[in-house]
């Protein structure tokens, strides 16, 4: 155990048995840990931290691209299970991975044919979908070492992870300071805070890209979940799925989220914007100011009981069924992920908004802070 973190456990106990306690069992204080997880290609090593809050929840998360590599929490009967697909070894991540777990950048969600212009000058973007940039690129963030500290504070133990991306890198201008902070709270919620700075004028949008599967990773698809997204419009696509610039009022298609839907429902509507998915892989306009931190979407999963509400400062959310998840994968304790074994809940800017101008900025300037949170919140019902 790290031995900062022996010293603030061993105070909270002292303070706890000073106020008339016997004994406190380990188990019901919230800690935090680390241990080696392997080796880069390149020969960095990686770190993995466990994060334990005093409900019995658990939160796993890598040095390695941020990657939130277990979360396990509890269902209504009080049985714990993983709730996040992805691999018991380094190598799973290294070698082919749809970005379980991730954090995602410079830029999360897609920039059309990998180019923007930014304050009259034009930057080409690594490509790596097609002829188009996709989460920051062939080495985003979700495959860089980044620092860590850890501590644990009232509201849970929290690392926080620290990367500097070079002027550059992947394509994008400014040297850019990056700090994620991760919290697991006594409340059940994972919380991601992040930061950045740049000293030159840049893009950024910074998203989460955990697959979830709210009966436990390895326990078959995710069609009967059901959906509540807080929105009344989405940002259409066009076969390419890069975003049209345009807004479509959700009323009457498969994108209607406002009233709670299993997944599986109208996953297959001959819908063509939804069949370019194919399935969900859309970004929603959520309902609130920009900048307002709020519910952005709620997701049941009626066997378990497990609940997961997705709240953000971010104006969109892109929400992904696992359409590309084909079988060959092969992940924790052996599960093999098929189509539809999990969902992603991504808040986010709107894709491609660099060169839709009609969309919220997602420019960076010196002296300006980026600072997006999001919380991943269980609860069972």
């Amino acid at each position: 155990m790290n031995h900062h973190i022996t010293q603030t456990m061993a105070a909270g106990l002292l303070t706890v048995c000073l106020v008339g306690c016997e004994t406190m069992s380990p188990s019901k204080l919230s800690t935090i840990t680390k241990a080696d997880f392997g080796k880069t290609s390149e020969g960095q090593a990686v770190e993995i931290y466990t994060l334990h809050n005093s409900k019995g929840a658990e939160a796993r998360i890598l040095t390695y691209g941020g990657i939130v590599q277990k979360l396990s929490m509890p269902d209504k009967h009080g049985k714990f299970a993983d709730v996040v697909l992805g691999y018991d070894q380094l190598q799973g991540y290294l070698d082919k991975t749809p970005y379980f777990g991730a954090l995602v950048g410079r830029y999360g969600n897609r920039i059309g044919a990998g180019k923007f212009t930014l304050q009259g000058t034009t930057y080409q973007l690594a490509t790596n979908n097609g002829a188009n940039a996709l989460h920051g690129g062939l080495k985003g963030f979700d495959k860089v070492v980044w620092t860590a500290k850890s501590s644990v504070g009232v509201h849970g133990p929290q690392l926080a992870l620290a990367y500097v991306s070079k002027d550059g890198e992947e394509g994008y201008p400014g040297n850019l300071e990056v700090t994620a902070i991760y919290t697991l709270t006594e409340n059940n919620e994972l919380k991601l805070e992040y930061t950045a700075k740049t000293d030159k004028p840049t893009v950024l949008n910074l998203t989460h890209h955990s697959y979830f599967n709210l009966a436990g990773q390895g326990n078959g698809d995710i069609l009967g979940h059901v959906v509540y997204i807080n929105a009344d419009q989405t940002t259409p696509v066009d076969s390419g799925l890069i975003t049209t610039g345009k807004f479509a009022d959700v009323t009457g298609t498969p994108f209607d989220f406002r009233t709670p839907t299993a997944i599986g429902t109208r996953i297959n509507d001959p819908n063509p914007i939804l069949q370019y998915g194919p399935g969900y892989d859309h970004n929603w306009v959520i309902n609130k100011p920009l900048g307002a931190f709020g519910l952005q979407a709620r997701v049941v999963e009626p066997t378990s009981g497990r609940v997961l509400e997705v709240w953000s400062d971010e104006p969109g959310l892109q929400f992904y069924a696992g359409n590309f998840l084909d079988g060959t994968i092969t992940g924790k304790g052996g599960a093999v992920y098929k189509i539809h074994d999990a969902f992603c809940m991504e808040p986010q800017h709107y894709p491609d908004s660099p060169n839709k101008p009609n969309f919220p900025s997602v420019e960076l300037k010196p002296g300006q802070t980026f600072h997006n949170t999001i919380v991943y919140k269980f609860s069972v019902e």
